[in-house]
Parts: structure tokens; sequence; C-alpha cells
């Protein structure tokens, strides 16, 4: 089973559906071979380097007030506390195409699943900056990645172009909101679903029996 999860760093879902993806995979073990990939999109592709307070960039993108904000901010901590994710405070949000640029790399070194968890902890467990260069280097080597390819990578301006036409290869499917699970090229799973919910579709797909 191939699967594609479609999604950005600065995505909070994304890192509760990812998690309860895995969740998913877990229970359903050995019977499905699944062969996974990470999709880059970004949520802010103007988003200037210095990025932005958080609070007032979610309030003016989709015009919800503090009380709104604290309440949504409140629902995605318990979702994912729910399948082992923890939040943090993210105070700004910031450009994540160089993130993605390297995700690219790893993923044709072999530790791409490893970087993308790396990078979401960060963000949304820390409150790093996923488009500063020295925390990209960081997280290279915690994962087991060349620290100096990796900024080969970063300051070359490497994959640029491979990012852009996946991005747009997404769109062009109609791929607009993350994360999106598409499975076998065919199915399509939106939004960070519980595991149950992943679990149940995956089986149906490859008629495994629960």
């Amino acid at each position: 089973m191939k699967i594609d999860f479609v999604s950005d760093v600065a995505c909070p879902w994304c890192g509760v559906g990812l998690n309860s993806l895995e969740r998913a995979l877990e229970r359903i073990g050995d019977s499905i071979d699944v062969d996974l990939h990470f999709r880059p999109f970004e949520l802010n592709p103007q988003m200037e380097r210095e990025g932005e307070d958080a609070a007032e960039h979610l309030a003016r993108k989709y015009g919800l007030t503090p009380q709104q904000l604290e309440r949504n901010r409140a629902m995605i901590r318990q979702r994912g506390a729910d399948v082992g994710f923890e939040f943090g405070d993210r105070t700004r949000v910031w450009n994540t195409f160089d993130a993605h640029r390297l995700l690219y790399w790893a993923g044709l070194e072999g530790r791409q699943r490893e970087l993308k968890h790396a990078l979401l902890r960060s963000y949304h467990g820390r409150g790093e900056n996923p488009g500063a260069h020295e925390v990209l280097l960081k997280l290279a080597r915690e994962v087991g990645l060349d620290v100096e390819r990796a900024r080969d990578v970063l300051e070359s301006g490497r994959y640029a172009a491979e990012v852009r036409a996946e991005e747009r290869h997404w769109q062009e499917l109609g791929i607009h909101s993350v994360p999106s699970v598409i499975v076998n090229d065919r199915h399509l799973i939106q939004g960070g679903q519980p595991p149950d919910v992943f679990e149940r579709a995956l089986r149906q797909l490859v008629n495994v029996p629960a």
C-alpha cells in the first residue's frame, strides 16, 4: 500500500494526523505492507522569513477571536495527547519552504519519516523556527543525517524546483487543506482523523478484516 501524507510543518493537525495514522498502522500490523511518503504543502507560502505573531496571523486569516483561538488550541492539545503528540507554545508562524527542501533530501537518504517527526516536535512542541537553518541542521543531526551535506542542501537552494513541482501537483489534484492522506494514488482521507477512522478506512481499502 502506497500512502502519500501531504502536509506542512506549520500545520498542528498534521502532527495529530501523522501520529493517528501511525497508531492505525500499528494496530493493523504486518497484514499491510506500507510505503509511506511525505509530500510538501505550504499553508503560508508568502510568509516572510521573520515570521509573524501566531495569534495575529490566525485572527486575520480565519477571523477568530482570542477566545475561539484558545478553545481551538485546547481542543487540539487534547487530540494530540490522545495519540501521543505533545503541544507546547507556538508564538510565531514562519516560512517552511526550506524545511520541505530538507525533507525532500531526507527522503533520498532514507530518513524522511524521522526528520518529519523531528520537525513537528520542534515547532509544535518547542516553538522553534522551522525555517531557521541552525534549527534544521540541529534536527538533521538528531535524526542521523550528515550535517555538512544538509548544510549544502540548505545553502545551495537545492531541491527547490522539485518541491515546487510537488506542491503544484497536489494542488492540481484538488488538495487545498492538510493533512491529506492519499492511498494508492486513488483514495483520499482528509484531516487529522482519530486512529479508529484511519484503521477502518485502510482495512476497507485493502480488504483486511479487523
